[in-house]
């Protein structure tokens, strides 16, 4: 028996867990984040103090920050590992909220140990305590539980074994995985207790590969047999699955084009043949007329959220899905065949099943390349885009030019992702990572941080617009106290350009979208001087040419560096998707605008399909 209070055995249990998947084991948790009040002091700071050695600890500057760093950290490891977040009770605790639904909304691995109110009541109510009237056992923490995966308040030392293998057994399972939360209360952080040396062992939590049902696989084949336009829709659960080499050993044995959602973007590098691109709202023109053609979808690791599917415009009423997931809920959709498994071990089942199919005609072949041409054409007029401002488009040209084959570019709201989307060249998996699910502002620094803690041999290139720098722009002083070195592009156009855009397309005239003040001028905001306060090194090109200066010199940097881009926030200069997302219009606009704006919404809702079909 080892005695030693609740929080020394949650850290000290957290230092030996480890996962393990083909063999290649790693500590599941990388370290702590923290930010410390009354609530975890005595507590988890206590034991992180004395136990430096076991679980290493990192200082953030916002609660919320520290669990997309902790995401983001998850992501680049393909949610093998993650980092543990701790706040004290009060603000800091509920500041996490939104990270918890950025991470669970992802599908992402994160650790939460907020403080709580004390277990004895005994001097209620303390300080920050809610109060509720219904119960004296509902806290702040209570508002972690729609958002996480599995939550749990420890009232008692007792209680602490059987929570904390809970927590790790849904932290492992890729079906499963999300935030989890483990709400502490601050005096039993401090109590002590004698625990079985047990706990504390050397654990190996085994992530599964499981493989989908046979009789599944052989429907998947007889519906293949048929098809002769099919399309590979490739979600984020190709990249976590390490299945990128499956998948395109199977596309081109059959000869089936691939196209990407965001968190499947690089799971078939630029370039290759078979790689049409970005799918959906946001999607590239090669593979949204493919989707709409396709006889056959074939989606794997996709959940086919809204942008995906544009919204449910974008394939045929009478296309049929094989959907290969690891979660049941996710291959149910679109009424689609399901195969429930993993995607790697899927696909190479799919592959097998497959040989008494001869793939697809040359001529499918042949057009899917002629539409990616037209669709490289597209984008290399965009990327030679010159003015003043810089054209967004010209701006993510030069940044996908300087990451190379090790870069990995980090974004999540605003205009930049849709544009990423479709004009980001990648050059394999993990090239990519952009905060889709949830669009998060405020991600973009913190994320790149924790994807440099995870990777760090890899050059990572935040792009952050002015919207989301002025809300999380703190962890910039995170990473230079870390020693972490990120290339942050820091895009001004002085407000929101893609709700600005979406607000003028629905009668909204831009209402609260430009950065003004009252008379309408601009403001005398400098956020690179900013940057430079915080202690960055900071660029100002005003050139195309002086950018792509600015990110040699930041790339061959050893510190973090700041370059500072201004673009026009009227300016749309991506070329169209042409695609639909369902934002709805108002049914009695008092503007003509508005009234034609309606008038197009109805008649694209027309065209969105409920894929009821069976799937045969």
């Amino acid at each position: 028996m080892t005695r030693s209070t609740v929080a020394q055995a949650v850290v000290r249990f957290l230092a030996h867990q480890w996962s393990e998947r083909d063999g290649v084991e790693r500590r599941f948790f990388g370290g702590c984040c923290g930010i410390f009040g009354h609530g975890n002091v005595a507590g988890i700071g206590q034991a992180l103090a004395t136990s430096a050695d076991d679980l290493p600890y990192h200082l953030s500057r916002n609660e919320q920050a520290m669990v997309h760093t902790a995401a983001a950290y998850a992501r680049a490891g393909n949610r093998l590992s993650t980092l543990a977040c701790t706040t004290s009770i009060g603000p800091g605790a509920t500041n996490m909220v939104t990270g918890a639904a950025a991470a669970t909304i992802n599908r992402l691995p994160v650790l939460l140990l907020p403080g709580d109110i004390f277990s004895t009541r005994v001097a209620s109510p303390v300080l920050q305590e809610l109060e509720d009237q219904r119960s004296y056992d509902i806290s702040v923490n209570d508002c972690f539980k729609p958002v996480s995966r599995y939550w749990d308040r420890i009232n008692r030392p007792e209680q602490l074994p059987s929570a904390l293998l809970a927590a790790m057994r849904v932290l492992t399972d890729p079906a499963e995985t999300g935030a989890v939360t483990l709400a502490l209360p601050q005096d039993v952080q401090a109590e002590a207790y004698d625990w079985p040396d047990e706990l504390f062992a050397r654990r190996v939590w085994h992530v599964p590969r499981p493989v989908p049902e046979r009789a599944a696989v052989s429907r998947a084949a007889q519906l293949a047999r048929s098809a002769e336009r099919p399309l590979i829709v490739a979600g984020g659960g190709v990249i976590y699955s390490e299945a990128t080499e499956e998948l395109r050993r199977f596309a081109e044995r059959y000869g089936i084009p691939v196209a990407e959602t965001q968190a499947g973007k690089g799971a078939l590098a630029y370039g290759h043949p078979l790689a049409v691109g970005a799918i959906g709202a946001t999607g590239t023109t090669a593979a949204n007329a493919l989707a709409r053609e396709a006889d056959l979808i074939i989606g794997v690791g996709t959940r086919y959220s809204d942008f995906t599917t544009a919204s449910r415009t974008i394939f045929a009423p009478e296309a049929r899905f094989i959907n290969l997931n690891i979660t049941a809920f996710d291959a149910a959709k679109l009424s689609g065949l399901q195969l429930v498994g993993d995607a790697r071990e899927g696909l190479a089942d799919l592959a097998e099943a497959f040989a008494g199919w001869g793939g697809t005609p040359a001529a499918y072949r042949e057009r899917a390349a002629e539409l990616t041409r037209a669709w490289d054409t597209a984008v290399d007029a965009a990327y030679a885009l010159e003015g003043s401002p810089l054209p967004q488009s010209a701006v993510i040209g030069a940044v996908n030019a300087a990451a190379g084959d090790d870069g990995v570019v980090v974004c999540a709201a605003g205009s930049m992702p849709g544009d990423l989307h479709k004009l980001w060249r990648p050059s394999g998996p993990g090239s990519y990572h952009v905060e889709y699910g949830y669009s998060c502002m405020g991600y973009e620094i913190a994320g790149g941080l924790g994807v440099k803690l995870a990777a760090p041999e890899r050059e990572v290139f935040v792009l952050v617009g002015d919207g989301s720098y002025l809300m999380m722009a703190q962890e910039l002083v995170t990473a230079i106290s870390e020693g972490v070195k990120l290339v942050v592009v820091l895009v001004d156009n002085s407000g929101f350009a893609s709700i600005g855009r979406l607000s003028e397309s629905v009668g909204a005239e831009r209402l609260g979208t430009s950065y003004r003040d009252r008379d309408g001028g601009p403001l005398p905001v400098d956020l690179a001087a900013n940057a430079a306060s915080l202690g960055a090194s900071v660029l100002r090109p005003e050139s195309v040419s002086d950018l792509r200066k600015a990110l040699d010199a930041a790339r061959s940097a050893t510190e973090t560096t700041v370059i500072y881009v201004r673009t026009d926030p009227l300016a749309d200069d991506a070329p169209s998707s042409e695609a639909w997302w369902d934002v709805p219009v108002s049914a009695t606009g008092t503007t003509e605008a508005t009234r034609q704006a309606r008038e197009a919404y109805e008649e694209s809702k027309r065209s969105q399909h409920p894929h009821l079909a069976p799937p045969a």
